[in-house]
């Protein structure tokens, strides 16, 4: 499920690569011989797919979202997504960065972060980071 895909079509907004069916990786490797700097740079997708389906979309939950991921980025960690269900924030690390997330400097850091950003609770997803984690509830996984 691809909403920002359709909204971007809807709206008459071309998306060059893709017409030309270049994937992620041919176009990192066009970065990288064109010599820009982050052909490298993890994918991030638009902050609103933090959001579950049906909730407001608001420039309050957008703005928190986005402030608690730079709070992880600058503790180190390298892919992360932070999705909001209100009251509670629902991290997702990547597999291996999972076990440094729960050392001591970087709990308080991340709880009292994110508690300041306005969770009321702030957990640690164990399945880690994966794209369309929010389909999920769409697909009925658990």
């Amino acid at each position: 499920t691809r909403p920002g895909l359709r909204a971007l079509n809807e709206l008459g907004i071309r998306s060059p690569f893709m017409e030309l069916g270049l994937k992620k990786e041919q176009i990192r490797l066009i970065a990288k011989a064109r010599g820009l700097k982050n052909w490298d740079q993890p994918s991030s997708a638009c902050l609103a797919s933090r959001i579950p389906y049906g909730e407001p979309i608001t420039e309050a939950r957008i703005h928190r979202v986005a402030a608690c991921e730079g709070l992880l980025h600058s503790l180190g960690f390298s892919q992360v997504r932070v999705r909001d269900h209100g009251s509670l924030a629902r991290i997702e690390l990547l597999h291996g960065e999972l076990e440094r997330a729960l050392e001591e400097k970087n709990v308080e850091a991340i709880v009292c972060g994110c508690k300041r950003m306005g969770y009321t609770y702030v957990t640690l997803d164990l399945q880690g980071y994966r794209t369309g984690a929010m389909n999920e509830i769409l697909e009925g996984k658990s």
